[in-house]
């Protein structure tokens, strides 16, 4: 029988006690746990990110949904597109007629009149040049008074503000003649038109009423991604960017993004300098032209919903863990 520590011959149902085999090992699992824990949260790297959500956007206005709005006043005559159709530039939208059927037919009208004033005043002022000519030599030889000859000039000059009246008419004319003529209304640019506003049709629209909304076909793309402004500070252009989109599988570990699945890669292409009225900063980000590209327009359209991780610093997790408890902003970037 093994002898009892000198220390512990006082308590005899101590030194009787015999602890499970169980307990034992349980307890240098923990122990083991403990000391693993221990070192990966040392050791163990994690990827810092600055989360944001947002959508997919055209950065060239060009590129947006835009409208077809009528040129001119009056009426829908006449639809040669439906909701949904393909169109190219150029293509015709709808056709618009004035109130009065017989206007094109009157401006032709007043424009031959004017037309007559303008020769009428051609030929008044040559008429009038001549006069002057002859009064000059006239009154030279002491036929006729210098009065005379001021009132041929003075003539020449009326003559001449009529003809200068009835130009500025014409000029005016052709800008109303170029103004209905513009009453065939075209599609900007290709497209596919998203709704057509058929509440125009047959009733007075006025010139910017809106026609038709299109919506161009395989637009640039870029996520425009909202962050808090803690992060911005530390976000720079030219960073990596990891995205989720809308309805693509995906699977992110957001410290790991090497094992991350279904994601896509970008960089930050711009930060604004000014919070919008939520209060977030928008940052603009482009497909990474060395990753493997983004799904197709047809998959990935304007105004999707996207998740993004903006990649930061390296840390361990148990920084990082810390950081997160005491809510504390990310590291900032080490000098390279």
């Amino acid at each position: 029988m093994l002898s009892r520590p000198e220390h512990l011959r006082h308590f005899p149902s101590l030194t009787s006690i015999r602890p499970p085999r169980a307990a034992a090992v349980l307890t240098w699992i923990i122990g083991i746990a403990i000391c693993l824990a221990v070192l990966i949260l040392l050791y163990v790297p994690w990827v810092q990110t600055a989360a944001g959500t947002g959508r997919v956007i055209a950065p060239n206005p060009a590129d947006r949904v835009q409208t077809v709005t009528a040129l001119v006043q009056g009426r829908v005559e006449h639809w040669y597109v439906e909701d949904g159709q393909r169109v190219r530039a150029g293509d015709a939208i709808a056709q618009l007629m004035d109130n009065d059927p017989f206007l094109l037919k009157r401006l032709a009208a007043e424009r031959e009149q004017i037309e007559a004033e303008i020769a009428a005043a051609e030929q008044g002022v040559q008429v009038a040049e001549s006069q002057v000519s002859q009064t000059r030599e006239a009154a030279e030889k002491g036929f006729v008074t210098r009065r005379n000859f001021e009132a041929a000039q003075i003539r020449v000059a009326e003559q001449r503000a009529k003809l200068a009246e009835a130009k500025a008419k014409l000029s005016r004319l052709e800008v109303t003649v170029n103004r209905q003529s513009a009453q065939l209304v075209r599609a900007p640019r290709e497209g596919r038109i998203l709704h057509i506003n058929a509440a125009a049709a047959g009733t007075l629209v006025n010139a910017g009423d809106t026609l038709a909304t299109l919506a161009p076909l395989a637009p640039t793309r870029v996520v425009e991604l909202m962050v808090d402004g803690r992060d911005v500070a530390l976000i720079r252009p030219g960073q990596s960017v990891r995205l989720a989109f809308e309805g693509w599988p995906a699977i992110q570990f957001s410290g790991w993004p090497s094992v991350a699945q279904g994601m896509f890669d970008g960089r930050v292409r711009a930060v604004d300098p000014s919070a919008q009225q939520s209060g977030l900063f928008r940052v603009l980000v482009e497909q990474d032209p060395d990753r493997s590209p983004w799904p197709d327009y047809d998959f990935i359209p304007l105004g999707a919903k996207v998740r993004g991780w903006i990649l930061m610093e390296t840390v361990s997790i148990g920084y990082e863990l810390w950081r997160v408890l005491n809510n504390f902003p990310l590291e900032f970037p080490r000098a390279r």
